[in-house]
């Protein structure tokens, strides 16, 4: 689009930029606008790049601020400088779409222009889209899980993948958990690295039952869940360096291990990370220097004798998959469901399907006692453009004779579903 009036024009990597409507505000709380975004990208561009450019990307855009409407957007904009590459992916419903590859400064800058808060990339060269040159692991914390317990998780998973020569890169997620990166050889499959991944994530379990969980079922977890599943195709988690729509505009921020024991989140924000990427650079500025095999977890798959596990509920159902069947909905012998399980609500807004949630325990305040923080299901579902939210409750600590029976949802927004 042609720039506004209004427009602040910034010359980034030999290019002109126009950041149209500069001053507008995307975190109400600091106040940050479109412009401090775009500062942002271009202040940390080179650790942005390492760990976003060069793939493409799925873009999470938030044009009135993170208090507004936002929406996934798979294809690259029509309206776009020629100079923006774009990759064709295709999708496992058939369908296809060129996304963003950024590849300078400038790309980022252009991208922030478009409020453009969060980059997804895939774990993936736009030059070899079938083959992974990134496993990912995603350490996703049920409710009540302390930040102390995620940083030991994160010391399991990196004693595992020294086991087997892996050399992993951790960053703060910029929401709950953390996300450890290993760079591979690009030589698997999909399948293949998804499979490793989940070697991986059994054995941690194993070494840390207490504090780590490979179940994919939410009302089967516990502690921390390595997110095995984050390695299937078209699965992409925000990158390196990307701001999440958190009130204190938080950021994905890659760190050193010795940092990781030490460090709080919290601390790393749009307003302070481009000064500590001035003083230290960027912790994984190596990490393309250390691409390794996934073929010592490959022949672990194979010796824990587990099988496959369950793939998201979109993909196709796979030869050795177990049963796609939520435990809730499994009956047992007596024809009884394994896990006591309520659907309270779904929402576009998360706090609205939240509030849903504080309306059920005011009616029902002494089953509402016994919850237990992990008894409370908050299902981000992913939609076609955008996210919802889903709120269960799992009654399994509630004695039967105090479990409600299910009610008519509260809120009930219909939503519509992921193509």
């Amino acid at each position: 689009m042609p720039p506004d009036s209004e427009a602040e024009i910034l010359t980034v990597a030999g290019r002109e930029i126009a950041v149209s409507h500069p001053d507008k505000v995307l975190f109400p709380e600091p106040k940050h606008t479109k412009l401090d975004l775009v500062r942002y990208y271009i202040a940390v561009a080179e650790g942005a790049l390492r760990g976003a450019g060069g793939r493409p990307n799925m873009l999470v855009r938030y044009p009135n601020g993170i208090e507004g409407e936002h929406f996934y957007q798979k294809r690259a904009p029509q309206s776009r400088p020629d100079w923006v590459e774009v990759a064709e992916l295709r999708f496992p419903s058939g369908r296809g779409a060129e996304e963003v590859v950024p590849r300078d400064a400038a790309a980022l800058a252009w991208l922030g222009n478009l409020a453009c808060l969060e980059l997804h990339p895939h774990p993936v060269r736009a030059e070899d889209l079938d083959h992974p040159d990134e496993l990912r692991v995603d350490l996703d914390p049920v409710p009540g899980v302390t930040w102390q317990q995620i940083q030991e998780v994160t010391q399991v998973v990196r004693a595992v993948l020294t086991d087997f020569k892996l050399v992993g890169w951790p960053k703060t997620s910029g929401s709950r958990g953390m996300h450890i990166y290993v760079r591979i050889e690009r030589r698997w499959s999909f399948d293949e690295v998804r499979r490793a991944a989940l070697a991986l994530a059994r054995a941690v379990e194993s070494r840390a039952p207490t504090l780590a969980t490979s179940k994919w079922w939410k009302e089967e977890r516990h502690g921390v869940f390595v997110d095995y599943n984050q390695n299937a195709k078209d699965r992409t988690v925000a990158a390196a360096y990307s701001v999440r729509p958190r009130p204190d505009a938080r950021v994905s921020t890659p760190l050193a291990w010795d940092e990781v024991g030490e460090c709080n989140p919290a601390d790393f924000t749009l307003a302070t990370v481009p000064d500590r990427f001035r003083k230290i650079g960027d912790p994984h500025a190596a990490i393309d220097q250390h691409a390794g095999s996934i073929d010592g977890l490959l022949e672990l798959f194979e010796q824990q004798g587990l099988g496959d596990a369950p793939w998201p509920p979109h993909y196709r159902k796979q030869a050795s998959e177990p049963p796609r069947v939520q435990p809730s909905k499994r009956k047992s012998a007596k024809r009884t469901p394994i896990h006591p399980l309520l659907e309270i609500g779904r929402a576009r807004r998360k706090e609205d399907a939240l509030a849903g949630l504080e309306r059920w325990k005011a009616r029902h305040p002494e089953a509402a006692a016994h919850l237990e923080p992990a008894d409370v299901l908050v299902d981000s579902m992913r939609g076609r453009y955008s996210t919802w939210t889903r709120i269960r409750v799992n009654l399994q600590h509630v004695p039967e004779a105090l479990r409600p029976a299910q009610e008519p949802l509260d809120p009930d927004e219909k939503m519509r579903s992921s193509s």
